[in-house]
């Protein structure tokens, strides 16, 4: 390897072009063709830090075997072998579990963005392998969006990532729209992201052309900056929770004042008249006006009505966020917003008709005609037991269960071996401190993992892989413009591996080798990829002139302007949409079917379980989003993030009335709390918050003061312990992690946070 060396690399926040010197990362700098370059590029040099340098036993299973002191899992020390031993022990293992028990005791979930890179994407290779041995229980959906996945298939019957991919285009947003109103805003620190990575990050630049055309933003969250100040929006800040139950007062008034577009509701849409009985009040005996929406989301009713209006008069577009339908009955809130666009009837016009998740990642509008990119292919899974992505805990508690899934009733199978590579559920899941103790169940947990994360040290088998910067890869997304080369920048870190040698070395051991790596290197995978690209796109470079460039941009097409559901507005017989009906339900017999009091089957306002509605002695509402300063957890140890902690605790905003009240000041610390768990965090005041919400972003690496006491205190300020680890109905069990209440106090003798060192070690 060069020293000095400067090559690009990619991550799901951009491509970068860094300087090392073989060993460590010298210098990052934003890839000069990107307009809007995202700064967590700088928490790069932080990835040669908290490594994990060698495979790692934990010492009780090491000594004892499966099973033996699970309940010390993040206590125990951990005991560094070689190679060999650890490739061995996870073999036997694995075998032991798919011939005594089967192999549906095999858990794969592995739900996580692991890192950028096509080929070392760590999901697919575990994927793969699993399914070369035999099989595994898989997830379905993510925590991003279950509940907007599971719904949107039954509303307008295409496939979320389908109709994602064919959202307007903000070019054409920008030159049609008059009106943008977004629930949830459109925030650009989540708008910094790709699953994949990018070269290009363009949504603010067409944010600022829409609004110098003269396009109005209404941004309707409980937070200002969910949409950026350049806009110059109108912020209408209600109780989190009370989406549907604004967009059902503003349909009120479209009906009661004539507004509606009942020949569109007419001729695309079905069920129009039994939502309009529940709207109206015939059904149930209550008028959803605007009054009503008013007194459930404290907004004024005026205001609910006059937008009502002017969304009628306009090229209006509506959009919602991601994290709105992670909460109790988040299915409801995509399904409303549809039902509103309907009854504005702009469904299918430039600049009109809906949105779910514009600024969420960078691709939702872009634009970009998808390019199918060579995967990993996974192989068909033998096993046909999974777990909707946000129930894992239950699954480990409740072998022999039942649970309901998108109108199936399914079992949970008994787990002997969780498998891990390419994520870290102690920051994606709720209610860490239940977790924590379901982690401790089954006789195996096994973990790919560069860094000494809450999840490494809570393993028994600890495999050390490889980051980007240590390996040849194609980076980028088939929904963005670039592909770029990737080569290794440093030498691996310690013995840290590729995933898939480490699968390889497996599958040899468990008589696969042939079926998993069909006798390709992993370089040699990545070439492959590449020319069977080029199969379809003989234009492109061959594979030596591309690692030479570095990267290749894809030549712009006509049908990269894109209007949502045009041609099914254009001719609705010709062009039907894959429901039922063929049209927009508005009114699901199928979901009727399926007997959910959970989710009626049209949009309904349901009281969420944790709300600023209740009577509670736990006066605030949580609110944990995406941070600015790194993806999830990844790098959270970079500087990025670090330089936005306060004393080394996460930040977590709150407004200066509530500071007040509980004297508290900037800067100070804090403890926040509920009956599931708490929480120590530095504290910024800010009137850009509603009064009764608190903001504390995710990801900060899970530290418990003393991880042998079962729910003790995260000194670092991660949300999840104090997040409600519940399904958001019986149709999509999705996570609900925005419907938590809680309280703060000061505290005056917090323990210091030490989120990034390793954990012990002993002699073996």
């Amino acid at each position: 390897m060069d020293r000095m060396a400067s090559k690009t690399t990619v991550t799901h926040w951009g491509a970068f072009d860094v300087d090392s010197d073989g060993i460590n990362v010298t210098g990052v700098r934003p890839f000069a063709k990107d307009p809007d370059p995202s700064p967590i590029g700088a928490s790069l040099e932080a990835v040669t830090r908290s490594r994990v340098l060698h495979p790692s036993i934990r010492k009780s299973w090491l000594e004892g075997g499966p099973g033996t002191r699970g309940d010390l899992r993040g206590v125990d020390p951990f005991i560094e072998v070689d190679w060999e031993t650890a490739l061995d022990l996870a073999a036997a293992e694995l075998d032991r579990v798919r011939t005594d028990q089967g192999n549906q005791a095999i858990f794969g979930g592995s739900y996580g963005w692991s890192s950028a890179g096509r080929f070392h994407h760590a999901q697919s290779q575990l994927h793969r392998f699993l399914t070369t041995i035999g099989g595994y229980t898989s997830k379905r959906d993510t925590y991003s969006h279950a509940a907007g996945e599971v719904i949107v298939p039954h509303v307008v019957g295409y496939n979320y990532w389908d109709l994602q991919q064919e959202h307007t285009s903000m070019s054409i947003i920008a030159e049609h729209c008059e009106l943008m109103v977004s629930f949830g805003g459109i925030p650009m620190k989540n708008a910094q992201i790709q699953n994949g990575g990018m070269g290009r990050h363009t949504l603010r630049g067409w944010l600022d052309q829409a609004k110098d055309r003269g396009t109005r933003f209404v941004n309707i969250s409980p937070i200002r900056d969910d949409l950026m100040d350049e806009l110059d929006a109108e912020w209408l800040a209600p109780r989190p929770g009370t989406d549907v139950a604004i967009m059902l007062g503003m349909m009120h008034t479209l009906v009661e004042e004539g507004l509606a577009d009942e020949a569109f509701l007419d001729r695309y849409c079905e069920g129009w008249p039994r939502l309009r009985a529940y709207l109206t009040g015939e059904a149930d005996g209550v008028a959803k006006s605007a009054s009503w929406a008013s007194a459930i989301a404290d907004l004024d009713a005026d205001r609910i009505r006059s937008l009502a209006r002017d969304l009628a008069g306009s090229r209006s577009m509506l959009n919602i966020a991601w994290g709105v339908q992670r909460a109790d009955y988040g299915e409801q809130t995509w399904w409303m917003l549809i039902a509103l666009a309907s009854a504005i009837g702009q469904i299918g016009l430039p600049g009109g008709g809906f949105g779910l998740g514009y600024g969420a990642v960078a691709s939702v509008g872009n634009g970009v005609t998808r390019r199918p990119f060579p995967s990993l292919e996974r192989g068909p899974n033998p096993v046909d037991e999974f777990i909707p992505v946000a129930r894992i805990a239950d699954l480990l508690e409740k072998p022999g269960g039942r649970y309901t899934y998108n109108g199936e009733d399914r079992t949970y199978p008994q787990i002997e071996i969780v498998y891990w590579a390419g994520g870290n559920p102690f920051h994606h899941h709720q209610d860490l401190n239940r977790l924590n103790a379901a982690w401790q169940i089954p006789p195996t947990v096994i973990v790919h993992e560069p860094f000494w994360t809450a999840t490494a040290k809570r393993a028994d088998i600890v495999f050390p892989s490889t980051t980007p910067l240590e390996r040849y890869d194609i980076g980028g997304s088939p929904r963005e413009d670039f592909l770029f080369a990737m080569e290794p920048i440093i030498e691996p870190v310690g013995e840290a591996r590729d995933d898939y040698d480490i699968f390889s070395d497996l599958a040899d051991r468990l008589g696969a080798v042939n079926e998993f790596t069909e006798g390709r290197t992993s370089r040699g995978w990545v070439e492959h990829f590449y020319e069977s690209f080029r199969q379809d796109f003989p234009e492109y470079p061959s594979y030596e002139e591309f690692v030479n460039e570095g990267h290749v941009q894809h030549p712009e097409t006509p049908e990269a302007l894109k209007v949502l559901l045009n041609d099914f507005r254009s001719d609705p017989a010709a062009n039907p949409l894959p429901t039922p009906s063929g049209k927009i339900e508005l009114y699901s017999s199928t979901i009727a079917g399926f007997g959910y009091e959970d989710c009626p089957p049209h949009p309904t306002f349901l009281e969420p379980k944790e709300w600023l509605g209740a009577v509670t002695r736990f006066p605030l509402q949580l609110i944990s989003n995406q941070p600015p300063g790194r993806l999830h957890s990844q790098l959270d140890h970079g500087v990025t993030s670090t330089n936005r902690k306060i004393d080394g605790r996460e930040r977590m905003r709150m407004h200066p009335s509530d500071a007040e009240s509980r004297a508290l000041s900037d800067g100070d610390t804090a403890k926040v709390f509920n009956d599931r768990g708490a929480c120590y965090v530095g504290i910024e005041v800010s009137d850009r918050i509603r009064p009764g919400v608190v903001e504390l972003p995710t990801g900060a690496w899970y530290d418990p003061v003393d991880p042998s006491i079962a729910g003790s205190a995260c000194r670092h300020g991660n949300p999840n312990v104090l997040t409600r680890d519940e399904g958001t109905s019986g149709l999509a069990q999705g996570p609900v992690a925005q419907s938590c209440l809680v309280e703060v106090e000061k505290s005056l003798s917090a323990p210091t946070p030490d989120p990034y060192s390793g954990p012990a070690f002993a002699s073996r």
